[in-house]
């Protein structure tokens, strides 16, 4: 359990049109205060367009571990009026503004701090779009931290784009820097409860740690077609390439993509595909030909707000049960969806896993808000990585198999076939996508067709063994319970601390290994004695209707988000203690 924040917990919101560097500004001062040993959450919350609107970044930073967003504003940087029109009313603490560009009566605002940031950009950096970087060195002036850790960074960040780049930003930062020393004589915003020290903690995005979980997974091939919020997969996947000897495709189509991870797969490489909910709908089919085949496939949905093009720069918890059902006929398949970035990077080498063991489709369910959030992680253990192929035949097995003998469908206890690569030698491998006898061949046979069909749908029972039970705390005896799945442990995680502080006896029950379900999922003394709640980025409950369907419980109380926005932990406090009341 993560403690409940105290001390000193801050939140800064960056906000103005696209394209005018709110992210390279956030990224950049998330980068100093994890590295002098504070904790960090960004989250961002963007409009889909390439220029203009109005979009923020927010930086939310302790000296305690936080995973989720706050609704508080205590430093708010205006790049352009619009900004401060829409939160002058909301403003706790602190507002930035460049005073030549926005015209704002100071006299009844003790909090308002008119700084000229194009004017410091033009003559210190000889660059107007450097105002971002005025306002970081504001920013580090009013919590009073050192300049040398964003100085190491810029260097680092710009090294290869020389001495003059770097400069100019050093000379910005401390021009800003110097600015509001001059006018803010208040005390510090915040004193972090924290010895200042170099941290080996990771600023990383959600999909940053997918990428990296499947690389240090032995990924061999990733294809796909740009579709946010899982586009920034695949260009960090392509970034490493030839660091590590992998192959990524941006195909044509999403149907493309996954063929050609299926074609990989198929041959013997680790691989795997990414897309949204518009783009798994184009997949469908081949994943009835995976299920067919029973073809190993790793598909990531990073789900945003639909139908159709919905809401494509935010975020939604609602293709749940699409990816359940997702395919024409009956065959079984696993949903993973990770609560953390720690949680992915493991995950993701758990989807290889059942993939390769069980020969299915394993779905991994993220969302945007988990995809491009910057989440603050320790060190991820590679020891904890297993690399090994499941299912495959070794050559001592081969050996046992008369010459031009093996059968792919082979009818097993299991319903686990053995599986061999094409080239194997002396073996003929025979694969196709009408239904198929134990060799391989097109059949139309009743018995077989029956046979096969009950031979891919025993790997459930093998499944129920294998799948994870939720998080559960505590463990029993808590009056309620928050019953949630995927991204949203973070924000719950907070809010029962915050609880149980008060003294609610409350705890909860989080799912990362989602689908299938065993009827004894949640433990029996816990459905009879707590109430519970389903806590939902979407409109519908669908987990709890997954869940009744499965275990035949039902969950009456529920707390659902469907506006593209996720929870924050003031509104789910209070949504939690008017259920309780």
């Amino acid at each position: 359990m993560v403690e409940n924040i105290s001390g000193c917990d801050l939140t800064i919101r960056i906000g103005g049109e696209a394209g005018q560097g709110m992210q390279i500004m956030s990224n950049l001062l998330g980068k100093v205060f994890v590295r002098i040993g504070l904790y960090v959450f960004i989250n961002q919350d963007v409009m889909s367009r390439i220029r203009g609107g109005h979009n923020f970044s927010q930086i939310r930073v302790s000296s305690k571990p936080i995973r989720s967003m706050s609704s508080d504003i205590d430093i708010l940087v205006c790049l352009d009026e619009n900004t401060l029109n829409i939160y002058k009313d909301k403003i706790g603490k602190i507002v930035i503004y460049d005073k030549d560009k926005i015209k704002e009566n100071q006299a009844s605002h003790k909090r308002y701090i008119a700084i000229p940031l194009e004017e410091i950009a033009k003559n210190v950096g000889k660059n107007p779009k450097m105002v971002n970087t005025v306002a970081a060195g504001a920013i580090l002036s009013l919590l009073d931290l050192s300049l040398d850790t964003i100085f190491s960074l810029l260097t680092e960040i710009f090294a290869t784009k020389g001495d003059e780049v770097i400069n100019a930003n050093k000379s910005c930062i401390q021009a800003g820097y110097d600015y509001v020393k001059q006018i803010y004589k208040d005390t510090p915003l915040c004193k972090f409860n924290v010895e200042l020290k170099r941290s080996n903690r990771m600023l990383i995005s959600g999909s940053e740690t997918i990428a990296l979980g499947a690389i240090a997974s032995n990924l061999r091939f990733y294809s796909a077609y740009p579709m946010s919020p899982s586009t920034h997969i695949m260009e960090y996947l392509a970034s490493k390439q030839k660091q590590y000897g992998l192959i990524v495709e941006q195909a044509e189509d999403e149907i493309s993509a996954i063929n050609m991870a299926l074609g990989a797969y198929f041959c013997g490489a680790r691989a795997m595909t990414g897309t949204s909910g518009g783009g798994l709908a184009l997949m469908v089919e081949s994943i009835s030909l995976a299920g067919m085949t029973e073809t190993p496939i790793v598909i990531i949905d990073a789900q945003r707000p639909g139908p159709a093009t919905g809401l494509p720069t935010r975020t939604e918890q609602a293709d749940l049960l699409f990816v359940t059902y997702a395919g024409h006929g009956e065959f079984p398949r696993v949903i993973l969806s990770p609560s953390t970035p720690e949680k992915a990077f493991y995950l993701i080498n758990r989807a290889f896993y059942f993939t390769e063991k069980y020969q299915i489709p394993v779905f991994i369910l993220v969302d945007q808000y988990f995809n491009d959030s910057l989440w603050t992680v320790e060190e991820f253990n590679l020891e904890n990585i297993n690399i090994n192929k499941q299912g495959m035949l070794s050559y001592d097995d081969l050996k046992n198999i008369e010459p031009f003998h093996y059968r792919r469908y082979e009818i097993t206890d299991s319903g686990i076939s053995p599986r061999i690569t094409p080239g194997t030698p002396n073996q003929v491998l025979y694969v196709d996508s009408d239904e198929h006898n134990e060799e391989g061949h097109i059949t139309e046979s009743a018995d077989v067709r029956k046979n096969m069909v009950e031979k891919r749908l025993k790997k459930i029972t093998g499944l129920y063994k294998e799948i994870s039970s939720p998080d559960i705390y505590p463990n029993e005896n808590a009056d309620s319970y928050i019953v949630s799945w995927g991204s949203t442990f973070g924000v719950i995680e907070e809010v029962i601390n915050i609880l149980r502080q008060k003294g609610v006896n409350i705890g909860y029950i989080h799912f990362s290994e989602v689908y299938p379900l065993r009827e004894d999922i949640i433990p029996n003394k816990i459905l009879k004695n707590s109430k519970l709640i389903s806590v939902e980025n979407n409109a519908t409950g669908q987990f709890t209707k997954l869940l009744k369907t499965e275990t035949g419980f039902n969950i009456n109380n529920k707390i659902l988000k469907y506006d593209g926005r996720p929870f924050n932990y003031q509104e789910l406090v209070e949504k939690i203690k008017r259920i309780l009341e």
